[in-house]
């Protein structure tokens, strides 16, 4: 065999996998990473009627699971290509540049919203403690270990679990190239072996000093999800196909399993059907191990993937359903909340920290005005207002517009 330099690696593998060009957007994948965002913004806010409703009360998987889920497509798009026409160093360089990038934000986004509570209680106008209902007491109290624990890792506040999640998953992402490069099925092993063992517990990391507990979103789990969008985007799995028994699979899985995933069905079958109720309530405590958050739990999974799938067939063949064509009112109205929903799409990390710093403040807003109807519509209108101006703000700095010619 031929030795090949490390920046050309992939070649052989990339003409041997055909896989298929995947540079441009999918409208499917900012539309629903979009939808993602404007969900996450409204499971933050304290109290927000509004999470009363979102799909997390609905069955096991949420809004996390299609973040994670899209990241890794939108990763596929991003670094898998790098990794495949530069080779394995300068494709792992480019997941390391993102890393960094990842790292900062979540550093900013803790240090930001650790700042604002505490000028909130500083100011002495409110009764409750904003620091404490975060758990960040600790942090003030003793803020030498947990400075250290902030930039290590080994202190991450619940609030600000989900993008430390994501730093390791992507830093798994050379491994992943590099067992590719035997084999799609050694990768996937790879994957699901990983995903096994950390059900039992063992990969598990510290997210604190003074206690057991562990980072709420293992990425060892977590990793399952993200690299089968990642192997979707790719082309590494094939698209299912559009199949009414398919369609029906997921449908009934979707229902049937709302009692078990979501305690806001159970209590409506418990008023209906209380002997029914019975029945679930005692397989509950298996149903609870395979819907675990932490470690990714299995129906999560499955639940996610029922969803997708009929997310997907709904957008129709490259999301040509997604697109409104025709000049009536509902047409343009429709074009008008696709862009504006992609376009937060596009911009999904810039909109999640955003997000998840104007969160605690819209909480804060509310405190103060009541939580009746008129209030909590204005808050979470204002709130979806912010993050699509952040998303055409960060797609502008993107464009670079000082660079041009004009």
């Amino acid at each position: 065999m031929a030795t090949i330099s490390p920046a050309s690696d992939f070649a052989p593998v990339a003409a041997s996998a055909a896989a298929p060009a995947v540079r441009t957007r999918d409208p499917r994948l900012d539309f629903y990473r979009g939808i993602a965002m404007f969900i996450i913004l409204i499971a933050h806010i304290p109290n927000d009627p509004w999470a009363k409703w979102i799909p997390a009360r609905f069955g096991f998987s949420d809004a996390t699971e299609i973040f994670v889920f899209c990241s890794g497509m939108a990763s596929a798009i991003a670094f898998g290509g790098a990794f495949m026409r530069k080779g394995w160093l300068l494709g792992t360089a480019r997941v390391s540049f993102r890393i960094w990038q990842v790292y900062w934000a979540h550093i900013c986004l803790f240090f930001f919203v650790a700042m604002t509570m505490a000028a909130l209680d500083n100011s002495g106008l409110f009764q409750k403690s904003y620091v404490s209902s975060l758990n960040l007491q600790h942090f003030f109290n003793d803020p030498l270990p947990q400075m250290v624990g902030i930039f290590t890792l080994t202190y991450v506040p619940n609030y600000f679990d989900i993008l430390p999640m994501y730093l390791v998953v992507l830093a798994m992402m050379p491994l992943f190239m590099a067992l590719f490069r035997i084999g799609f099925w050694a990768a996937a092993t790879a994957s699901v072996a990983i995903w096994v063992v950390a059900q039992t517990g063992v990969l598990a990391l510290p997210a604190e000093p003074w206690s057991e507990r562990q980072w709420f979103f293992n990425p060892f789990g977590w990793q399952l999800l993200f690299f089968t969008g990642f192997a979707f985007m790719r082309g590494w799995i094939p698209a299912p196909p559009v199949s009414k028994t398919l369609m029906w699979a997921a449908a009934l899985f979707l229902i049937l399993s709302a009692p078990f995933g979501s305690w806001k069905v159970f209590l409506w079958v418990q008023s209906g059907w209380p002997d029914l109720a019975d029945e679930i309530r005692k397989v509950w405590p298996l149903t609870k191990e395979f819907r675990d958050k932490t470690d990714f739990g299995l129906f999560r999974y499955m639940h996610f993937l029922s969803l997708a799938y009929l997310g997907w067939v709904v957008a129709g063949e490259h999301g040509h359903r997604l697109i409104a064509s025709g000049d009536s009112l509902g047409a343009r109205v429709w074009q008008v909340a696709l862009t504006l929903i992609s376009k937060v799409g596009q911009q999904s990390l810039a909109v999640f920290v955003f997000s998840m710093a104007a969160a605690r403040l819209i909480g804060v807003v509310l405190d103060q005005t009541g939580r009746d109807v008129a209030s909590v519509l204005v808050a979470n209108l204002i709130g979806f207002a912010m993050i699509i101006a952040v998303a055409y703000l960060a797609a502008w700095f993107k464009s670079h517009p000082w660079k041009s010619k004009k």
